[in-house]
């Protein structure tokens, strides 16, 4: 629906004129113009005098065309009433609002609107929306991302000295790689289809803390580190590679996961006759998609975690797994201000956590690791990123629920011309 945003609501117009008073009709077509009485004075010798009454205009009597003029660019636009029902409910537009157009609901209104629009004569007819397909490249490229990560692990845990770090740095770009195709097609991508935007950054920061984060606290707080990461869960600068081997491979689960819940949210959205019953429908839904995401992610949290003989960190990766799954959730369907936004708080967060540790060492500076050594000495360093991913996480499942459930998020895209 290219150009919504440039719409105005009906009940402000862009620009003064005689389409305001009209509007101002249509919307209150029960109401009849105020009169003065002097001009019930002068008007009475000329109803006497047997003058007709004036014709009413034709904006008072039918406050659909109003709205339709005002709309006119997504009515010669839509591809069906659903489109309309969706750029008029972006716009304000309620139930309550539809029925001072003589209407029930806004499906109701977007009806009619879609059928008295004026549309070339050879034009195709409109075919109902149909959910997206999965398709055999998307599903191949959901499991590339996992697949590639579990064979950069298998070589880490292979290897020794140089070859190993030659092994992590090539199974780091190999993932990298494979995400980022990952997420520019299939169910995890965007509507336009464009790049990852900044929020991929911090993205890729939140994964490698959970990699190097944990061990690097540890290990600052106990007045380390003394040496780099030697790439195993025992060495001076310890590495957790259960979690994120975990969500590399959860990128299948969630790719469908994200398919199952657009499918299912666009056929309620044909079924509503309303935008509260439609609401009311798809909020469980995005619930019940979260729920099986987050026990998909367990599932392999617990497998990763015995293959590769290390501690399964539930909290953090659980934690860490929600927060993604909902900031590409919101993303795909064209919410991604606030993901980016709270992606970045929570690695500024686990960032300036770090930067306090090592920072207390400086002369009268030692009161910046004061809360950071509490939460590590009290429940272990994994408490760091489990708060800040679960605040953050939280947040945008509320954003979620708030978003998510409007017939706007989930409206048919634009036909490519």
């Amino acid at each position: 629906m290219t150009g919504l945003g440039e719409l105005d609501r009906p009940e402000t117009p862009a620009s003064p004129g005689a389409w305001d008073a009209r509007s101002e009709q249509a919307l209150s077509p029960a109401d009849p113009p105020a009169t003065t009485p002097a001009t019930t004075r002068a008007s009475a010798p000329e109803a006497g005098a047997g003058r007709k009454p004036s014709a009413p205009r034709r904006g008072a009597a039918d406050p659909v065309k109003a709205l339709m003029h005002r709309h006119r660019e997504l009515c010669e636009r839509a591809v069906d009433p659903l489109e309309i029902a969706a750029g008029l409910e972006a716009h304000g537009i309620t139930d309550r609002t539809a029925a001072r157009f003589r209407h029930r609901d806004v499906f109701s209104l977007a009806e009619e609107m879609y059928a008295r629009v004026s549309r070339d004569g050879d034009a195709p007819p409109p075919s109902a929306p149909a959910a997206p397909r999965a398709r055999a490249d998307w599903v191949l490229l959901t499991l590339l991302p996992g697949t590639l990560c579990a064979a950069a692990v298998a070589a880490v845990h292979l290897t020794h000295g140089h070859s190993r770090l030659f092994a992590a740095a090539a199974g780091t770009l190999a993932v990298a790689l494979a995400l980022r195709a990952a997420l520019r097609r299939g169910p995890l991508s965007r509507a336009d289809r464009t790049a990852p935007g900044r929020a991929t950054t911090w993205t890729v920061w939140l994964l490698a803390y959970a990699v190097l984060g944990n061990g690097l606290l540890d290990s600052a707080v106990a007045g380390g580190p003394d040496g780099l990461p030697t790439g195993t869960a025992d060495g001076p600068w310890p590495l957790t590679t259960a979690p994120v081997l975990a969500l590399a491979l959860a990128c299948a689960p969630a790719a469908w996961t994200a398919h199952f819940f657009t499918a299912r949210a666009r056929r309620k959205l044909a079924a509503s006759r309303g935008l509260e019953d439609f609401a009311a429908g798809v909020r469980p839904l995005l619930l019940g998609a979260f729920a099986l995401f987050l026990a998909a992610l367990a599932a392999l949290l617990t497998l990763c975690a015995a293959v590769l003989d290390e501690p399964a960190a539930y909290a953090e990766a659980l934690t860490l797994g929600a927060l993604l799954f909902l900031a590409r959730l919101l993303t795909t369907h064209g919410f991604a201000y606030a993901p980016a936004v709270v992606l970045t708080a929570t690695a500024t967060i686990e960032a300036a956590a770090l930067a306090a540790v090592f920072t207390s060492r400086l002369p009268g500076c030692g009161f910046l690791a004061t809360p950071v050594e509490t939460l590590v000495t009290t429940w272990g360093a994994c408490s760091v990123p489990t708060l800040a991913c679960g605040a953050a996480a939280l947040a945008l499942l509320i954003h979620a629920a708030r978003k998510l459930t409007r017939a706007s998020a989930h409206a048919p895209p634009e036909p490519s011309r």
